[in-house]
């Protein structure tokens, strides 16, 4: 009996990363359970199309199939030292340990806070929400050949609309001479 309860008792347990490898197909981390006990190379299982490294000191929780602690994996990791807080019920967060994120907040607003945004893509991105705000503290960069907008685009004093009147009705005064209306207007 008493070895059946050991079974149950070591079949899950509460740990911590004390070093991680992504090199490999499926990552690969190194943890210490409750009571000291260490364990390398215990494979992190990650849901399909999610994939992040967890620095050393986050928590986790391992799985060792019948009880047996010879191979285990990791089901989940988690940190809590740099988990958002207070996300509404409904809301989702991606995050790192540098204060970067991006919140699926209420009401489908996107808000994204990084130091530099950068969108590099060799196919379509579809990003469809009813308002997306970017905090980039050093810069928003967009590598394409064309940007388009099917609405305005502003800055703090006018928008394109606003620029593309003046520009088609501006003249110049010349020698005591107004000239006419610029020949090709902006579109």
């Amino acid at each position: 009996m008493r070895k059946v309860l050991n079974k149950i008792m070591n079949l899950v347990s509460r740990c911590y990363i004390t070093f991680s490898n992504s090199a490999s197909k499926c990552q690969t981390l190194q943890i210490k359970m409750s009571g000291g006990e260490q364990k390398s190379d215990v494979e992190h299982i990650e849901p399909y199309g999610f994939t992040s490294r967890p620095l050393d000191g986050a928590e986790a929780v391992a799985l060792f199939l019948d009880g047996d602690k010879s191979h285990g994996v990791v089901l989940v990791a988690g940190d809590r030292r740099y988990r958002i807080k207070s996300l509404k019920k409904g809301e989702v967060a991606v995050y790192t340990d540098e204060g970067d994120y991006i919140i699926f907040n209420r009401n489908n607003e996107i808000n994204v806070k990084t130091k530099k945004f950068i969108v590099n893509a060799d196919d379509a991105i579809e990003l469809n929400t009813k308002s997306l705000t970017v905090n980039a503290s050093s810069g928003t960069q967009f590598n394409t050949p064309s940007l388009k907008s099917s609405g305005e685009i502003e800055d703090k004093t006018s928008t394109i609309s606003d620029i593309r009147t003046v520009y088609n009705g501006h003249t110049h005064n010349e020698t005591n001479t107004v000239t006419r209306n610029p020949n090709h207007k902006m579109g």
